[in-house]
C-alpha cells in the first residue's frame, strides 16, 4: 500500500470515528501569537509543546530554516494577516541548532537536482531572468544571525505595527530547551 493510500484509509477512520473532536478549535490563535519556526521533522510537535501551548493556542508558519527570503514573500505575508486579520498580538520567530539550512551545501543541492532531471538549460533560463539559483537556495552560517536578522525584517518592515512584540527564539530539537535572542517587550511603542 503506498503512503497515499494509507493516508486516506486511516483518514476514512479518522473522520468515521470522530477523533477529529479533539482538535475542535477556532480560527484565531486562543494565545494571540503566531510561531514562525523551521520545518523541520523534530520541531513537528516539539516546536509548540517546549513553548507551553496547546491546539488553537497559536499561528504557526514554517519554512527551511525559519527564514524570511524577501519582505514581500509568503511568510511575511503569513505574518502580517496573522496581526492584521487572525488575532495573533505577538509574533515568535524561533530557530533551531542543528538545523539543515546551517551551512547548506548548494552544490549538492544543485548535484541533487541535477541527478533528478533539472538541467542546465533551465537553470541558465532561470539566471537569465535574474535568479540567482545560489543565493536562492542558500541556507545561513549562524543561526543566531539568522533568527536576529528575521526579527529585524519584521521590526523593520513599513506594513508592520510597531506595537507588536516580536521575540527570537532558538530551540534545542533534542530537549526542547530555550533560548532567548530577541526579547520584543524591549523595543515596541506600546507593552501588551
Amino acid at each position: 500500500m503506498s503512503l497515499l493510500e494509507n493516508i486516506l484509509d486511516f483518514n476514512r477512520t479518522f473522520v468515521n470515528d470522530h477523533m477529529y473532536e479533539q482538535y475542535e478549535t477556532s480560527k484565531r490563535p486562543d494565545k494571540k501569537a503566531v510561531l514562525f519556526t523551521c520545518m523541520d521533522t523534530r520541531l513537528q510537535e516539539l516546536a509548540t509543546k517546549a513553548l507551553g501551548f496547546n491546539n488553537g493556542d497559536l499561528k504557526i508558519v514554517k519554512n527551511a530554516g525559519a527564514t524570511i527570503t524577501h519582505p514581500y514573500g509568503s511568510t511575511m505575508r503569513s505574518l502580517l494577516i496573522a496581526i492584521y486579520a487572525l488575532g495573533a498580538e505577538e509574533i515568535i520567530i524561533m530557530g533551531h541548532r542543528d538545523c539543515g539550512m546551517g551551512q547548506l551545501n548548494v552544490d549538492e543541492v544543485l548535484e541533487r537536482m541535477s541527478q533528478r532531471g533539472v538541467d542546465d538549460r533551465t537553470l541558465s533560463i532561470l539566471a537569465n531572468s535574474g535568479l540567482d539559483i545560489r543565493k536562492f537556495l542558500q541556507g545561513f552560517t549562524d543561526v543566531y544571525e539568522n533568527v536576529k536578522d528575521n526579527v529585524d525584517k519584521v521590526i523593520n518592515h513599513p506594513l508592520f505595527d510597531k506595537s507588536v512584540p516580536v521575540h527570537g527564539l532558538i530551540i534545542d530539537p533534542r530537549t526542547g530547551e530555550l533560548e532567548l535572542v530577541h526579547d520584543g517587550y524591549k523595543n515596541t511603542t506600546s507593552q501588551n
